[in-house]
């Protein structure tokens, strides 16, 4: 007998008061980055009813309008009507930022010291910013190697912003969560069985005032709107037995930073997987690549995802773990939930052999700390919202495929050897 289960993921819009506050800090870090590539930057915001509080520690060389570059994201995200509670030209925009903690700084400065030594002997030299531990996930569930719930919470969260911002929805306003339940049987996906959509929106639409008749209004609109051209490409559809909600309150009028506070870091689940794999606590945003929180965690999906894509398990999971100021990791472990096609012992020494894990070795091979400037100051922003993984709309060094065939041609030899 088959086992059926339920598993359900959520995303958030970019108006989401969390989110605001995730882009603002990664809007930060792309202009620091981009003036000056060894900025250590640590920006958290914070934004209620009318204020933005940014806050944190930054240590650059870089010349920045941290009140300019907040108003210009706010607006960019969608509220610029004060009768919102929240406006980029009506909200107050408070500064409070240290620099870097010299004692957090000596375990990562050394290579400014040692210019003369090759790649791998700095890569050594470097250590973690921080201890702690990392996650990375991969699955055969859709093209992109994610799990299907946070993939289509992502999708609708992606296509109710767009269609706000096209006018084609013209009622809608910034703030917006959607969730996805997806029934399973023997760990495969195989229907949807729940959606939800939670949406701020006007007073309004048109001469529509009426409670009951304006959320039939709006739940009519984003089934044809919003929820059909999600699954217009996908095999598995929404069907006569999916239950399907919106703004089950009756309304969602006062949103975004007036509904609720916002914070950095606020929606770690929803930046990875969906509470699909196992998460080690660290946020991502407004964190410079020398925070392992961000580059270990994009490092281990990135291992994951090329193993997943080598056809070596259907399923794996990536842990890392660091201690602060030592280069190579304490541990590193693998689990691919008896889907691997090789065992787990072999598939971590291909990892070891195939993968730079040290945090400098790590940056260097992702690129971390250039993008910003080679995209034009615009990078870690786009990552803010919508998830860090799975993102096909964006060029992620970290999504790359680009080490699967070398893992199946070093598996292959692997097991000869060992056969023979």
């Amino acid at each position: 007998m088959s086992r059926r289960y339920l598993f359900t993921s959520e995303s958030v819009t970019e108006g989401h008061p969390d989110k605001v506050c995730d882009q603002i800090s990664d809007t930060i870090l792309d202009t620091v980055l981009a003036q000056d590539p060894d900025s250590r930057v640590a920006a958290e915001v914070v934004v209620n009813t009318g204020l933005v509080l940014i806050t944190g520690e930054i240590t650059t060389k870089a010349n920045v309008n941290y009140i300019d570059i907040a108003r210009k994201k706010i607006s960019e995200i969608g509220y610029v009507d004060a009768d919102n509670g929240f406006s980029f030209n009506s909200a107050s925009v408070l500064i409070a930022l240290d620099q870097q903690s010299p004692d957090i700084a000596q375990g990562v400065d050394t290579a400014h010291e040692t210019r003369q030594l090759s790649s791998d002997e700095i890569f050594d030299k470097v250590g973690a910013g921080d201890q702690g531990i990392m996650f990375g996930y991969a699955c055969n569930e859709t093209p992109e190697l994610m799990p299907l719930p946070i993939s289509l919470a992502h999708r609708i969260a992606r296509r109710l912003a767009a269609v706000r911002k096209t006018g084609q929805l013209t009622y809608l306003r910034p703030d917006g969560k959607t969730q996805v339940t997806v029934a399973y049987e023997e760990g495969r996906p195989v229907a949807i069985d729940t959606i939800l959509i939670s949406t701020q929106h006007t007073p309004s639409i048109g001469e529509i005032t009426d409670e009951a008749a304006l959320q039939a209004k709006i739940k009519e609109d984003l089934w044809s709107v919003v929820v059909e051209p999600v699954f217009s490409d996908l095999e598995i559809k929404p069907d006569a037995d999916t239950k399907y909600f919106v703004n089950p309150t009756g309304k969602f009028v006062v949103g975004g930073p007036q509904g609720d506070a916002g914070l950095t870091g606020r929606k770690i689940i929803v930046d990875t997987y969906g509470g699909y794999s196992r998460h080690g606590g660290g946020a991502f945003s407004g964190k410079d690549p020398t925070k392992v929180d961000r580059s270990a965690a994009y490092a281990c999906r990135y291992v994951a995802k090329n193993i997943v894509a080598a056809s070596l398990a259907e399923k794996c999971e990536v842990q890392l773990s660091y201690a602060i100021g030592v280069a190579r990791p304490t541990s590193v472990m693998i689990e691919t939930f008896g889907t691997g096609k090789v065992d787990d012992e072999t598939l971590l020494q291909l990892i070891q052999e195939n993968f730079e894990l040290r945090p400098a070795g790590i940056i260097e091979t992702l690129n971390l700390r250039n993008l910003p400037n080679e995209r034009g100051g615009r990078f870690y922003q786009d990552v803010a919202a919508y998830g860090h993984f799975g993102r096909n709309d964006l060029d992620l060094p970290w999504e790359r495929t680009d080490k699967a065939e070398l893992l199946k041609e070093a598996a292959s030899k692997k097991l000869s050897t060992a056969i023979a």
